[in-house]
């Protein structure tokens, strides 16, 4: 398995959903784990993103906060965390 790098960004927002919103963090920690494990399980809802990065995907935590992350030979790159409006929009 691939391992699994986060932006500084990612990170940074990681933690201020971690001082707002425990359910949500926790709920973040099994989507990751759910991951690492099965990259293509479906209860991650994973699917290409056509716009932006090349080689992005996007995975829901819930039904309104996405991850997106693109991969390469090496790794999976976490970069964006946020409602479906906060990620979609750049």
């Amino acid at each position: 398995m691939k391992p699994i790098r986060f932006s500084p960004n990612f990170n940074k927002k990681l933690k201020e959903i971690k001082k707002t919103n425990p359910k949500l963090i926790n709920k973040t920690q099994k989507q990751l784990k759910l991951f690492q494990e099965n990259p293509k399980h479906p209860s991650l809802r994973l699917h290409k993103i056509t716009r932006g990065v090349d080689n992005s995907w996007s995975i829901s935590i819930d039904m309104s906060i996405r991850m997106i992350y693109s991969e390469t030979e090496e790794d999976f790159y976490f970069f964006e965390i946020g409602t479906h409006e906060e990620v979609y929009r750049k």
